[in-house]
């Protein structure tokens, strides 16, 4: 899978000049500004243990979107609540969106109108991959963005950062093609492949990513968020007109 959806553009860094011992200005706000996004990513909602078994329900511009998080995956469960909690989420773009792929949100600079590079760089915390088998990315999978192999080999997960798959339709001989070229040879599962035959999804990410939820309402806004105008690829794929999430909370299931 390409990095992009993964945020693989690395930060430069700053260097202080040998020949003083005073930290120059522009350094120390740097620093100063750093330490603060660092605090902001940090999740501070507290966590009830009533919340694991409740829905989480985005408002966005574009609607409503009810998620259901995985007891598989713990760690990035009790950390996406504790992020609703304390209200991480509200006012942050969807700031990467391709049609008939995925749309991304999570970068907390995207509150700012006139951010040039959203979800090009990772959050200031990770989480350890928790990629299960029986979790994949069929069309409505939430999962966690990650930076790449190449400087993340061991597939850790962005803090904030996490994606909804809107997916396409396979046949049997394109899921053929991605188990060769994409997934180098490793066999989907019997009944995946069906899933991604009948519903469709996006293959080529399953054990690379980790899914830790799923979309259980709200399938409608996602295909209206994913058919927005964008720049396309060469302006990182972000929507013309914002798509915003207005709002989210812990909501009771519906049964």
């Amino acid at each position: 899978m390409s990095s992009s959806i993964s945020n693989n553009m690395r930060s430069p860094t700053e260097s202080c000049p040998r020949r003083s011992h005073r930290i120059p200005p522009r350094v120390l706000l740097l620093g100063l500004l750093g330490l603060s996004l660092i605090l902001e990513a940090q999740p501070t909602g507290r966590l009830r243990p009533r919340d694991r078994a409740r829905d989480v329900l985005l408002t966005t511009t574009q609607g409503d979107i009810r998620l259901r998080l995985s007891n598989a995956t713990p760690l990035h469960r009790d950390n996406f609540i504790q992020l609703v909690r304390s209200d991480f989420y509200q006012g942050v773009l969807f700031h990467r969106v391709i049609q008939s792929f995925m749309i991304q949100a999570g970068d907390p600079r995207t509150r700012s109108a006139g951010t040039k590079s959203p979800g090009r760089t990772d959050s200031a915390y990770t989480l350890p991959a928790e990629i299960r088998p029986e979790l994949f990315h069929r069309r409505g999978a939430l999962a966690a963005a990650r930076m790449g192999d190449d400087v993340n080999p061991a597939k850790a997960s962005s803090g904030t950062q996490f994606y909804i798959v809107q997916g396409r339709v396979f046949t049997p001989a394109s899921l053929d093609s991605v188990q060769t070229f994409r997934l180098r040879g490793r066999t989907l599962p019997a009944d995946h492949r069906g899933v991604y035959m009948s519903q469709g999804g996006a293959p080529h990410l399953d054990q690379n990513y980790t899914v830790f939820g799923a979309v259980v309402e709200g399938m409608d806004t996602v295909d209206r968020i994913a058919a927005v105008q964008t720049s396309g690829k060469s302006g990182g794929d972000k929507p013309i007109n914002e798509v915003r999430i207005l709002s989210v909370k812990m909501v009771r299931r519906r049964e």
